[in-house]
């Protein structure tokens, strides 16, 4: 009878329990920012997603769907969309309207505003001239002809809009945003309950999100796991229901031991190490020639981090639509390359030295050179392996571990030399890495500046046919190829462990999960 009466006070106990679903998610390094204008990494793009709708939002396989507008229409020239609004509720009872989204756009792009993703939607009208302070917010061309109806005039046509709708710089804000932990107002499936900075982001389930009927998880926990190592035993031992990114070192062990729990997906994103053309040494093209013909891309992906990745000899991916989306690059003789990726790594290696030498560097006069990279063990052995690269061409690299928001700030206030980092399309278009070089982009790390580079990327923004748009962001990028801001290094795959509780999963390139369609088993 005891032995009875103690089983059911546990099963009650443990009903109890699971009367709230939880679920706890390893999301890498510390979210910098969780405002809209100001959030871009793909750590605040998880907390964000599961907090803010959009026009448009991601489905459980990360292809954009209806969000806040139920339908939109398009005219024949493609550059005008007319979105139409759901009756929806922000958490504090007040309605989403269509001037939710043009204040919170407006702002984005306001020059005072300083959003370092304000490129993502210079393709609205007059944004870029605003972004430039050469015209007031209320310029852009975009209108809110009642409540329910947002027109949107585009700069040039772009297919791929309802991707792009989807990211944070382009979620509406309420009439009196508060982004304060247990104030927040959102629109989305979750509100943000508390943020511990370097530990972990709370979010608790929001009643008045239209689709909360369907929401199936109550908290989720997004937990700082820049020790990927720590975080891949916390996994193990239960605390953890995912994690991403994974310690490539650890992959066998996981392969063998949690069948089931890894994921591996190839996406559109590259890795590379963004040059400061503003330090003298770097601005001198022998030096930027040297530092990419040294670095021995097929010897990381091959025998250091073994993900069946891709050596980037380019910076767009050869899976992504070449500047229209649906025309493949998949050939790979049509896709531009650096110059010398048929040579070999000796040969390349005796080029570097000699391009050093002239540039009047040698054994006796070596170059000093800083790299940065965010602390968590994959970079740092990364950064050792080009350490030893670069000791072939008469160049010492000090390396300078960091958390990733004070790499992203050292990189967008132009305080570094040599930085690793990388960049995960927003969208499937050509542009979206092409334009983190253009003048003025609040992306363009490296500090580039060339007209003839600028003017081919306007000429395929305004260039309406898919094959002459192409050919110009083809030649765009072949004259970035040629004057080397960037070391490009391997395009990159996406690592996740996902716990056995956890159901609705779906893999994608992006690797987005939003917590909405995910459930504890």
């Amino acid at each position: 009878m005891k032995q009875a009466l103690l089983a059911l006070l546990f099963f009650l106990a443990a009903g109890s329990a699971q009367g709230q679903s939880v679920l706890n998610r390893g999301n890498g390094a510390e979210p910098e920012s969780l405002d809209p204008a100001h959030a871009g990494s793909i750590m605040e793009s998880n907390i964000l997603g599961d907090m803010m709708v959009g026009l448009t939002t991601l489905d459980a396989a990360a292809r954009p769907i209806p969000g806040i507008a139920t339908r939109w229409e398009t005219s024949q020239d493609g550059l005008t969309w007319t979105f139409h609004l759901r009756e929806s509720r922000w958490s504090d009872g007040t309605r989403v309207t269509a001037q939710d989204f043009l204040s919170a756009w407006r702002r984005v792009l306001d020059s005072k505003t300083a959003s370092r993703t304000a490129q993502n939607l210079w393709l609205l009208k007059n944004a870029r001239a605003i972004s430039a302070g050469k015209l007031p917010p209320t310029a852009l061309g975009v209108t809110a002809p009642d409540a329910m109806t947002l027109r949107v005039t585009l700069e040039y046509p772009a297919p791929y809009l309802p991707e792009l709708f989807t990211l944070p710089c382009a979620l509406p804000l309420p009439p009196h945003p508060v982004l304060q932990p247990g104030r927040a107002v959102t629109n989305g499936p979750y509100l943000l309950k508390a943020w511990t900075p370097g530990d972990h982001v709370t979010l608790v389930k929001n009643p008045r999100f239209y689709d909360a009927a369907a929401v199936k998880i109550d908290t989720v926990n997004y937990y700082t796991t820049v020790d990927t190592q720590s975080a891949l035993r916390r996994l193990r031992a239960g605390e953890l229901d995912m994690q991403t990114p994974l310690p490539t070192a650890q992959l066998p062990w996981i392969r063998a031991n949690m069948p089931g729990a890894l994921h591996v997906m190839p996406s559109l994103a590259l890795a590379y190490l963004p040059i400061n053309l503003r330090d003298p040494a770097l601005a001198d093209i022998r030096v930027r020639r040297a530092l990419n013909l040294v670095y021995d891309r097929e010897a990381v992906t091959g025998k250091v981090l073994k993900l069946d990745e891709t050596p980037a000899y380019s910076y767009v991916p050869p899976s992504l639509a070449r500047g229209s989306v649906g025309e493949s690059r998949s050939d790979q003789n049509k896709v531009p390359q650096m110059d010398f990726k048929s040579i070999s790594m000796p040969a390349r290696v005796a080029l570097a030295r000699k391009l050093m030498q002239d540039a009047g560097y040698g054994p006796f006069n070596k170059l000093a050179l800083t790299y940065m990279t965010p602390g968590n063990p994959d970079n740092k052995r990364l950064a050792a392996v080009f350490q030893a690269m670069a000791r072939q061409i008469f160049v010492e690299v000090r390396i300078v571990t960091a958390d990733y928001p004070l790499v992203l700030r050292a990189l967008r206030q132009g305080q570094y030399q040599l930085a690793y980092t990388n960049w995960l399309a927003d969208f499937s278009d050509a542009t979206n890495f092409l334009d983190l070089l253009r003048t003025g982009s609040p992306g363009n790390y490296a500090g580039y500046n060339n007209p003839k580079f600028d003017a081919a990327m306007a000429a395929a923004q305004t260039q309406a046919d898919p094959g002459k748009r192409a050919a110009l962001l083809q030649a765009a990028e072949k004259i970035a190829l040629a004057d080397m801001p960037w070391v490009p290094i391997r395009f990159l795959s996406q690592t996740e462990a996902v716990g056995p509780r956890v159901g609705g999963y779906v893999r994608n390139a992006w690797d987005f999960h939003r917590s909405r369609w995910l459930w504890i088993k």
